[in-house]
């Protein structure tokens, strides 16, 4: 028996409802609103009647004869990509609970739930979903997260002169990134790259999803040799790998202009909070979207050194980090939210991924096992649907497994080479900075 609560915050109305199977028992509050349009052309909640079988799905693959689970994998792989293909109808609840019941190579069964934007931003679903979760080990005791570094411990350690000439670059800095961002969003486009096709309605054609699994302590060991941050390591990864993919397919790009955008949550805050405490007015974590973006050019494939990648994305990283720019953008989109509505912020964000290469968001995952009504969890991971994009980049954390997963274009990405790229830049990265003898010294 499986049971699974999910909690829609109460601005959107709930209902609790039980739907029964021959195996499992769900139990889950669902949202039932819609958003419609009113007199005054601004968009409401309205509630209506919800229709479960319009919502939990639990499809049914060919039978056959062969026990084999990759045959299983090629179904659910088929599934998955009808699911991103399909758009979430706006006439219903913004939500849907896939329950597939076959055997995969990765897991018993699989839960995948599809939940539209305007419900809530990643941090906001995530904490919905871990508060229906439980450690495998003790259930009595709380999931915990890895700790984040303390960004103003050396700012706080500096001199007054050095602290007044940061603050002077931080200054022209947020004003450069701002003005280079909403000029990236309105005018400027990328390149057309192999990643990049430039066409519209992408968002309705095919995609294919890829996973790969890293080992957490192998990252940890190249951050611990080259002294830089877990995210500056994959962020090297990611562009040394697109670019590898880049020149795979066509030489000429390897040094075209390329951006990635990196969608990031605003919340001034270390992990993730309860429902209860989301709802709450005095919340550091409110329910809802609160996001911004950093808009990062892909390094080029111009030196022979892969580490370079990683140097140069910790420079350009760091840099923004230093600048208010994301959160000048975080401010922007939420004044645009409450003058002209969600439809006016919608359009900034889509401009921005459409006249891009690559959208990246990650999310940190427990330190130590889940499991759902006593059934462990052996992994998960999230993607993102309905961009102009061709290629999203999605990098979760689980006990000690990262998975990276690859959302690409059908038809447009080779999936199989752009994931052997991807995997052959964590290899000669890891070796690159295993074979060095002492910390370089990088600004």
């Amino acid at each position: 028996m499986v049971l699974l609560e999910l909690q829609i915050p109460n601005h959107t109305f709930h209902q609790k409802v039980k739907v029964r199977t021959k195996k499992c028992t769900i139990s889950i509050y669902v949202s039932i609103k819609i958003k419609v349009r009113d007199k005054d052309g601004k968009m409401r909640w309205q509630r209506v009647e919800v229709k479960l079988e319009e919502h939990i799905k639990i499809p049914k693959f060919p039978e056959t004869t062969n026990s084999s689970s990759i045959l299983y994998d090629n179904y659910l792989s088929d599934y998955v990509t009808s699911i991103l293909t399909s758009r979430t109808p706006q006439d219903k609840p913004l939500w849907e609970i896939h329950l597939i019941k076959y055997p995969t190579s990765n897991a018993k069964g699989t839960l995948i739930f599809k939940l539209h934007h305007a419900l809530g931003d990643g941090y906001s679903l995530m904490g919905a979903l871990l508060s229906c979760l439980q450690r495998a080990d003790d259930p009595s005791l709380p999931l915990s997260f890895p700790s984040r570094p303390q960004l103003n411990s050396k700012y706080a350690k500096k001199g007054l002169f050095k602290k007044l000439c940061l603050d002077i670059s931080s200054f022209f800095s947020s004003i450069s990134d701002f003005g280079s961002s909403l000029i990236k969003t309105r005018m400027i486009e990328d390149d057309k790259t192999p990643i990049r096709s430039g066409y519209e309605g992408t968002e309705s054609q095919p995609f294919t999803l890829s996973n790969i699994s890293l080992s957490l302590d192998q990252i940890k060991e190249i951050k611990s040799k080259l002294g830089v941050t877990i995210n500056d390591v994959l962020s090297g990864v990611i562009f040394y790998g697109i670019r590898l993919y880049m020149e795979e397919m066509n030489e000429k790009t390897k040094k075209s202009n390329s951006t990635a955008v990196v969608m990031l949550n605003t919340r001034n805050i270390e992990g993730y909070q309860s429902l209860k405490e989301m709802q709450k007015p005095e919340s550091k974590s409110l329910w809802g979207n609160q996001i911004s973006f950093l808009q990062i050019p892909i390094p080029k494939l111009s030196q022979s050194d892969p580490l370079e990648f990683v140097w140069k994305a910790r420079k350009l990283i760091k840099r923004k980090r230093r600048s208010f720019g994301v959160y000048l953008i975080g401010l922007l989109l939420n004044l645009e939210m409450k003058l002209k509505g969600s439809e006016s912020v919608a359009k900034i964000i889509y401009n921005t991924m459409g006249n891009s290469s690559v959208v990246i968001s990650n999310l940190v995952g427990p330190v130590e096992k889940m499991a759902l009504a006593n059934h462990p969890i052996n992994g998960f991971y999230f993607t993102m649907t309905g961009g102009p994009e061709n290629v999203d980049i999605t990098i979760m954390s689980y006990v000690k497994i990262l998975r990276i997963t690859l959302r690409t274009l059908k038809g447009f990405i080779d999936e199989r080479k752009f994931k052997f790229c991807m995997e052959k830049a964590v290899e000669v990265i890891f070796k690159a900075a295993m074979e060095i003898s002492e910390i370089p010294v990088k600004n």
